[in-house]
């Protein structure tokens, strides 16, 4: 809660981040050009603040050093601030993050960067309290020393900066080529098993994130190899997930990651990018493995999502806090007595008793996660003399008055801005969803959110761009941007097999090979040719909380190249793998999306036509028997009984694959060899 009640700069602004700090004393800038001119007219150093809205260390240093008049008196007299919405401009964020990395071995959210009026870091580190505490020293001590250097020996300042962004500059721009193979594939499996927890599923220690690519990663070597072990570190993991305190059992939906090794005691955030690659990784091991509980958690991230995450347009929104009322968590946990006086003292004990809610609590104040760790359904049936499904039935009817109890508590702050990145994460969930569990109203959604995305954050000269908020959209897309959409797109057109979708992919996928490719080195860099130019125009491989743009892409235009024959596409496919090929072969496991593209080129793959007349009851059968499998390195066309010339255009792998005698008519080719065609979905079945 700030106290200043003159606003600063930031109530222009859109981003909720910028506008919870548009009360402070200090006297912010956005990032612009007035901003830096101003620096330099003063001869100050700038303070530059990156966070996020629902980022809780970001609201402990504004309650305890933004809103304090003292802390912004040095503030206001010594630096020119800026604050920075890094989820709005992900191009700063990645470039001084790159910086504290290097300069510190760490990073992390609050981001604090001194630079020189000139954009170049000199300094860099996190949170800091106001006052040195705990051997850290104090905002107020920093900007203190910090100021009185500037001033006595600039130029020593000034020649260190140069030095730190020359050296991140190499850094963030270097792509190491190479040879990629099969046996990286093997390496990364390896590795992945290395760091397993086999108590717990995961990988590493705690604090554990989510990272559902590495289980995507896992399910295709599995699936490559049938090694039982990939598909075990899977499920093992996506069981622990779901069991632990990470996953809302009152509301559904995952937090951001957990803070201890069994899943328990989250960190309480909700992000859209976890809650979509989530019920991706959900959705490929009920394919996988058949087993309902996977699609049942999958939905329930849907259910989330659209009941609480959607514009009223169509648009999805990026994150809900991690705090309410100043206390992390606190919307999330319950007391014992409190789930007795909602549900009374049956169905209560027994909600009590499966979800770990005690007197002593397993949180903080003697209140409880809900969570499943130590539950064992079959075994209380058993003891209760109940069947399963009838203690399910209970269970979630006392999860429901649960739910509608805690509707009427203070909320967490919403973060209701919608990225083009993290929408289409959800748009290729949605479609791939819909297809897996013949949820038409899946594919609604997600097409409800691509029209969003193309009308609201598109330009008229078709550049897409980043964020939209209380109508306005601003900042060029960057190359997660483009490149996620374009995964978007691909899997609406699968989904839904409007031709449409394929074009406008091709069509955004040709737009960010001309604003981000690499002539010279090959890959995408991060922003694009039309974009503020900073002190470094980095490129980024890694794949961590979400994958990188450069590994989307990739996996990307393999597909592209195999379902549309282009002879430059293929060629740019080879040159985008060749590109990472060397950095990648360092550490696999931290380039899992790059994997997947990996393992898609170097598949055989299948190419499968499903021809027929519209309401052909076999043809429905057919593309049933498609969607329902785990099948990660085919492409699928449906076409009618005799294919227009622009699928012919469009995947010529089409030519002469029609509906023989008028009757639905699959075609399958794998391997590089084509088998006959059939027209029932048994016989489908057996060539799949």
């Amino acid at each position: 809660m700030t106290t200043n009640k003159k606003p600063n700069r930031l109530a222009n602004e859109k981003s909720p981040y910028l506008l919870q700090h548009a009360f402070n004393p200090v006297d912010w800038f956005p990032w612009s050009e007035e901003a830096f001119e101003k620096a330099n007219q003063e001869n100050k150093p700038i303070f530059l603040s990156i966070g996020y809205s629902t980022c809780h260390w970001c609201h402990v240093m504004e309650r305890e050093s933004f809103e304090d008049e003292e802390a912004a008196e040095v503030l206001n007299r010594d630096y020119i601030s800026i604050k920075v919405d890094r989820e709005e401009r992900p191009d700063v964020d990645h470039l001084y993050m790159g910086v504290c990395q290097a300069l510190t071995g760490q990073g992390g959210w609050p981001l604090t960067i001194l630079m020189t009026p000139d954009k170049e870091a000199f300094f860099a580190g996190t949170y800091f309290p106001k006052r040195r505490r705990h051997g850290r020293i104090g905002l107020i001590e920093l900007l203190e020393q910090v100021a009185a250097k500037w001033k006595d020996d600039r130029g020593e300042v000034v020649d260190s900066a140069r030095k730190i962004m020359e050296s991140t500059a190499r850094r963030t721009l270097s792509t190491k080529a190479g040879e990629v193979s099969l046996e990286l594939l093997d390496q990364a499996y390896s590795e992945y098993g290395q760091t397993f927890d086999e108590t717990y599923g995961g990988f590493g220690e705690a604090p554990k994130f989510p990272t559902p690519h590495h289980l995507m990663f896992l399910l295709r070597y599995y699936h490559r190899t049938g090694k039982e072990h990939a598909l075990l570190m899977v499920e093992k993991t996506l069981d622990g997930m779901h069991r632990g305190g990470l996953y809302d059992h009152v509301g559904f939906g995952f937090t951001r990651y957990s803070t201890d090794e069994q899943w328990l005691v989250p960190h309480f955030e909700k992000m859209l990018y976890d809650n979509a690659l989530l019920a991706m990784a959900y959705t490929e091991a009920y394919q996988v493995t058949g087993k309902p509980k996977y699609s049942g958690i999958a939905e329930q991230i849907f259910t989330y999502v659209l009941r609480d995450m959607t514009d009223q347009e169509g648009g999805f929104y990026s994150a809900e806090d991690a705090d309410s009322e100043g206390e992390e968590g606190k919307f999330y946990v319950w007391s014992e007595d409190e789930v007795l006086k909602v549900l009374g003292p049956e169905l209560g004990e027994l909600f009590c008793e499966v979800y770990d809610i005690t007197a002593e609590g397993n949180f903080e104040g003697h209140h409880s996660i809900p969570n499943l760790l130590q539950a064992s359904l079959s075994r209380l049936a058993a003891t209760r003399s109940v069947t399963e499904e009838a203690l399910t039935a209970q269970l979630e009817q006392a999860r429901e008055q649960l739910f509608q109890h805690r509707e009427q508590r203070v909320h967490p702050g919403k973060d209701d801005k919608v990225l083009t990145s993290w929408n289409a994460l959800m748009i290729a969930a949605l479609a791939k969803g819909a297809r897996a569990f013949d949820k038409p109203e899946y594919a609604y959604a997600a097409e409800r959110a691509a029209h969003f995305v193309l009308t609201r954050l598109r330009r008229e000269d078709g550049r897409l761009l980043a964020r939209w908020r209380d109508g306005e959209a601003a900042f060029p897309g960057y190359i997660d941007d483009y490149a996620f959409m374009v995964w978007a797109l691909i899997e609406l057109y699968e989904t839904t097999f409007d031709i449409s979708w394929m074009k406008i992919a091709l069509e955004l996928n040709e737009d960010m090979i001309r604003l981000f490719w690499d002539e010279k080195d090959g890959g995408f860099y991060f922003y694009g040719s039309d974009g503020e130019q900073l002190p470094s125009r980095m490129k980024e491989i890694y794949d961590g909380a979400i994958p990188s743009g450069n590994s989307v892409a990739a996996y990307n235009i393999i597909r592209l190249a195999k379902y549309t024959d282009r002879a430059p596409l293929k060629e740019l496919a080879d040159r985008q793998l060749a590109a990472f090929g060397g950095t990648v072969q360092t550490y696999p496991p931290g380039h899992s999306m790059f994997m997947i593209a990996m393992d898609f080129a170097l598949s055989p793959g299948s190419e499968i036509v499903i021809a027929g007349q519209e309401g052909d009851e076999e043809r429905a059968k057919m593309k049933r028997v498609v969607r329902e499998r785990f099948l990660p390195n085919a492409i699928v066309v449906q076409t009618r009984e005799e294919p227009q010339p622009e699928w012919g255009d469009l995947f010529p792998f089409t030519a002469g694959k029609h509906a023989l005698e008028g009757n639905a008519t699959a075609y399958v080719c794998s391997g590089y060899a084509c088998q006959a065609p059939v027209g029932t979905s048994g016989d489908l079945i057996k060539q799949l």
